[in-house]
């Protein structure tokens, strides 16, 4: 009676590992079950994507500077903005807000989907009274 409740409960561990075991797999090493029996038939025409913005390398920016950097409107790029002290880095008319310290600047992913200006702050940590200019986003019109 003993070794058949052992087996019954091997069989029952061995079955949850193996159920483990296949939804564990990396997607890139699942077999594809279009490939199976039959190839796939043909569908409608899909619509083709719509181009990605042009990336646009990283502009830096240093907080102490109040510098100015141009971006094209359409094109996206990551802004970088680096400080002396801990704080936070905000870009008000971009909704956007990001930590820095003097070892990890802040990062944002920008578009920039309409000419204008954009502030950027900085504001010290421990005083959230005090703004301090930190430089300014340019996105020129794309013509």
């Amino acid at each position: 009676m003993h070794i058949r409740r052992a087996l019954l409960l091997f069989a029952i561990v061995l079955g949850m590992a193996a159920l483990v075991a296949s939804l564990s797999q990396p997607a890139g090493e699942r077999p594809d079950e279009t490939t199976a029996s039959e190839p796939a038939e043909p569908g409608p025409a899909t619509a083709i994507p719509s181009p990605a913005p042009s990336q646009q390398p990283a502009l830096s920016f240093d907080a102490t500077k109040d510098e100015t950097k141009r971006l094209s409107e359409g094109s996206a790029a990551t802004v970088a903005v680096s400080v002396d002290e801990p704080g936070s880095v905000r870009i008000p008319g971009l909704g956007l807000s990001a930590s820095a310290n003097p070892l990890t600047p802040a990062r944002f992913d920008v578009l920039a989907r309409q000419a204008g200006r954009y502030e950027l702050v900085f504001v010290p940590a421990g005083d959230d009274t005090t703004e301090e200019a930190a430089g300014e986003l340019v996105v020129t019109s794309a013509g």
